[in-house]
């Protein structure tokens, strides 16, 4: 559905070194006219495009004077640490999380998540016998995967071991070795639904995996569902229910729930959310009561106003769509045009989400990312989708398409498969002597 690779027709590796000079001669000219043009793009960060903003800008003036919610209570007051029923309430199906074990907190689910590990390494968390901070600590790593979950586990020493993401979701008998041979493993970042970048989808058979694997009772899956509710089509994935079939597994502790409104409705003004067993909602609210006497409801109450229920939510994330979908085939379009002829690489095409996957010649997509800039066109950096920014194959770019117009970003995708094709003839050149 999301993960297959566009099939070349001809690649540039079977070329016979005179004819790689000669295309190599036309990439290079191309290239040099490309940076002639002065550009100046953007296509570094998933960010919502000011269109998809403008589809929320009845937040700004909502709740329109009101300051109670459905139960009568004064939100401008102290109080409602777990946040509104009626907007978890809203998220709840979504995520699959019971509402009563759902909380609605501040504006960001990397805080939570930053927090939470926080939390686990100064206390510990339920089921483990000393705080992870007085013990070796790893932490499992899909790969290609996101950037910030890796940047949380390096700022505090924790060992991210990388494992391969499949369309699936994470090689299950990788992760089922490690288990079994390193007990430092106390964590796995989890991105089940349009994986952060390759688009993937977790299968229940490889959830449900996930939650029986042997694992210490303080291993938790931190199951960022960040794009739960970000389609670009009509074939939708069935939500699954990871908490239930942890549960049934007999390891209710495991999964940690965790999104957001950040690309629903304002990045910068919106609603984290954090979901688990009542063992770990209890750890969790007991953590929040000496940080904070509740979270910001009045701006809860906005969104419970601008997106109602749970249709409401749909339908404005169809909106999303609209703006969005135009953009991931124009992604599609530019590689199966530029790219495709020379079988300059493989890419992913996401049924949601906000990234696609671009697979290079092995070691030149530095380079590529390079030329790209060099141009002026700024690319996430070659190797930020792996743990310490090392892609061992030096192959995987992540290509965000949001944030740019349609027009700009045509002209990047452009722009940015002249610096492919140069830097992947310079590779082979160099390898064919």
């Amino acid at each position: 559905m999301t993960s297959a690779p566009v099939s070349p027709a001809v690649s540039l590796a079977d070329l016979d070194p005179d004819a790689l000079r000669s295309v190599h001669a036309e990439f290079a000219a191309a290239y040099e006219e490309l940076k002639a043009a002065g550009l100046k793009l953007d296509l570094t960060r998933g960010k919502p495009g000011a269109d998809q903003l403008d589809l929320s800008n009845d937040l700004l003036h909502l709740p329109d004077g009101e300051y109670r919610d459905a139960a009568g209570t004064d939100l401008r007051n102290y109080g409602g640490a777990v946040g509104l029923p009626e907007l978890r309430a809203i998220f709840a199906d979504a995520l699959r999380v019971p509402v009563p074990q759902l909380l609605a907190l501040g504006n960001a689910s990397l805080t939570v998540m930053h927090d939470t590990i926080a939390q686990a390494l100064i206390q510990g968390v339920p089921g483990g016998e000393l705080p992870w901070g007085r013990q070796q600590i790893s932490f499992i790593a899909p790969v290609p995967g996101y950037d910030r979950h890796f940047s949380i586990c390096e700022r505090y020493g924790i060992r991210l071991i990388p494992v391969p993401l499949n369309d699936d979701g994470p090689d299950v008998a990788a992760v089922a070795a490690l288990l079994e041979t390193d007990d430092s493993i106390k964590g796995m970042w989890c991105v089940p639904v349009y994986s952060n970048p390759t688009g993937a989808v977790y299968s229940e058979d490889v959830v449900r995996a996930l939650v029986s694997l042997p694992a210490a009772a303080d291993f938790r899956l931190f199951w960022d569902n960040a794009y739960a509710v970000h389609h670009l089509g009509d074939e939708r994935p069935e939500p699954i229910d990871v908490l239930g079939l942890a549960a049934e597994a007999g390891n209710p502790d495991r999964p940690l729930v965790f999104a957001s409104t950040s690309k629903v409705t304002f990045p910068g003004a919106g609603v984290a959310f954090v979901g688990g067993s009542p063992t770990n909602v209890d750890w969790i609210v007991r953590n929040m009561s000496v940080q904070s006497i509740g979270p910001d409801k009045i701006n809860q109450l906005r969104h419970v106003r601008l997106l109602r229920d749970e249709q409401g939510l749909a339908a404005h994330m169809e909106k999303h769509r609209a703006i969005l979908e135009p953009k991931f085939a124009a992604v599609q379009g530019a590689f199966e045009a530029r790219l495709a002829p020379y079988g300059a690489g493989t890419w992913t095409s996401p049924g949601g989400g906000y990234f696609v996957s671009l697979d290079v010649v092995d070691g030149c997509a530095k380079r590529a990312v390079q030329l790209a800039a060099e141009a002026g066109i700024a690319v996430t950096p070659a190797g930020a989708t792996f743990p310490y920014g090392d892609d061992p194959r030096d192959a995987n770019i992540r290509i965000a398409p949001t944030f740019p117009p349609l027009d700009e970003l045509r002209t990047a995708l452009d722009g940015l498969c002249t610096a492919i094709l140069l830097a992947e003839a310079e590779t082979l050149l160099a390898a064919k002597g």
